[in-house]
């Protein structure tokens, strides 16, 4: 059923409020753990909403590029559904959180080595081997077009980014090899290694993040360029993988407090897709414990709670 169109001037209201709300919050610190990451301005931040008619809300440094980092799973994940079929997907991948941190070995291992998520490091570099191509360039091309098409502009791996998370990627290999194992990745795990870090790296603005989620929120149109996507009928599993494990280890508190799918990245970026109705993205490098970005958690939340627009009848709350 087709939902009214929410008022204009009310998602900018709301964007400015949050924004300003949420701007002097200088709790968390960036992620460290990544070279490129860590010498990031943790000052930055940019807060944008838009609609499925494309209208669009934006306020602090909406311009600035930042690498995608783990919302690249979401994305990666509709290119393969719509490669193979979400029940293919939903049987070599999974849908349930592990309750784990992103990158817990013991929560593969608990499983025999088979993922549980897609939108865990695991999960994704096993999405990531699904993908159909045939070799690791057309890979990530693949993947890349589908970024792009999202976000309704060609987009472009961040070449500092990029060469500082192949070089600390040990841990993700040693995940890689465990699943090759267990015969639970779908290519030479290496390659699935090095096109998943290589997805995590491509740059964006928070305008192109709000885009990217725009789209799934009309139903895989984007409200950009006009062009559909994604099938309308494989919306739905992305977002239901959103709400499971798309905030980590705090997807429940998230859903406790917007009420919405979302996903969060470790450069800063949050997205959140109330569907039928809005996008809203964020961007700050502050992290929480969780990995997830602490003006952005709250800024996104503000801005869906305020508008009322919380899948679960959610209460607006400052």
């Amino acid at each position: 059923m087709a939902m009214d169109p929410l008022d204009p001037a009310a998602i900018d209201s709301a964007v400015a409020h949050a924004y300003s709300l949420h701007r002097h919050n200088s709790e968390g610190h960036n992620a460290n753990y990544i070279p490129a990451l860590a010498g990031v301005d943790p000052g930055l931040f940019a807060l944008c909403a838009m609609t499925p008619d494309g209208h669009i809300a934006s306020i602090g440094d909406v311009e600035h590029e930042f690498p995608i980092e783990s919302i690249s799973k979401v994305f990666t994940l509709a290119l393969v559904i719509e490669q193979q079929g979400h029940s293919a997907v939903r049987a070599k991948i999974g849908a349930n959180p592990t309750g784990a941190a992103f990158d817990s070995v013991l929560a593969l291992e608990l499983h025999h080595d088979k993922p549980t998520s897609p939108l865990v490091n695991a999960g994704a570099i096993a999405t990531t081997s699904l993908v159909q191509a045939t070799d690791s360039a057309d890979r990530w091309r693949k993947v890349l077009d589908i970024q792009s098409a999202f976000a309704g502009r060609p987009l472009s791996i961040g070449a500092e980014i990029n060469a500082s998370e192949q070089a600390t990627n040990a841990h993700n290999k040693a995940i890689a090899w465990l699943m090759c194992s267990a015969g639970t990745i779908f290519c030479d795990p290496m390659e699935a290694c090095t096109v998943y870090t290589q997805q995590c790296s491509t740059m964006l603005t928070t305008a192109d993040l709000a885009t990217m989620g725009a789209t799934l929120a009309s139903g895989g149109v984007n409200p950009r360029t006009g062009e559909r996507v994604i099938a309308d009928s494989n919306v739905p599993y992305l977002l239901a993988e959103m709400v499971m494990e798309g905030m980590y280890t705090q997807s429940g508190d998230w859903a406790y407090a917007a009420g919405v799918p979302a996903k969060s990245g470790v450069a800063g970026g949050v997205l959140a897709v109330v569907p039928g109705r809005l996008a809203v993205a964020a961007f700050s490098p502050r992290l929480n414990a969780a990995g997830n970005s602490v003006r952005g958690w709250f800024a996104v939340a503000n801005v869906v709670n305020r508008l009322k627009l919380g899948l679960f009848g959610n209460h607006y709350q400052e």
